[in-house]
């Protein structure tokens, strides 16, 4: 009678182990990235050089993307390197605001109070990384 319920009691193990499965779903990326650029033309000051701004025309900030994800922004000066703002670099100070369709960097001395030249030509990342509520 041991002998009958130690193998009842062994394939009941058995047959429980074998029912589990795995699940090995793997959520979707909903993360994009914008490749664009600033030009040095499009840099504006309306406080004699002491902050410049460039807005970036970003169709894909959209008002879901705007009020749900999150927005990064990386500049990049030279060819391959970028920096992610906010960031000082060479003394300037770069930031950046959102709105639907639309993104605009700030550059300004780190000091707030001297004047900077035009922050020139450059490449900018802009990845928009959805949020799952």
């Amino acid at each position: 009678m041991k002998r009958i319920l130690s193998i009842l009691c062994l394939a009941i193990v058995v047959l429980t182990a074998s029912s589990c499965q795995k699940d090995n779903s793997v959520a979707p990326n909903n993360n994009l990235t914008i490749l664009t650029s600033v030009s040095t033309n499009g840099w504006s000051t309306l406080d004699n050089g002491k902050t410049w701004k460039q807005s970036i025309s970003v169709p894909e900030l959209d008002s879901y993307a705007n009020d749900n994800a999150g927005v990064l922004v990386y500049l990049s000066f030279t060819a391959g390197v970028y920096e992610q703002i906010p960031e000082v670099f060479n003394g300037v100070s770069y930031s950046y605001i959102h709105e639907r369709g639309l993104l605009t960097i700030y550059a300004q001395a780190y000091s707030g109070n001297l004047t900077t030249p035009n922050p020139g030509g450059g490449n900018v990342k802009i990845v928009l990384v959805d949020s799952n509520q």
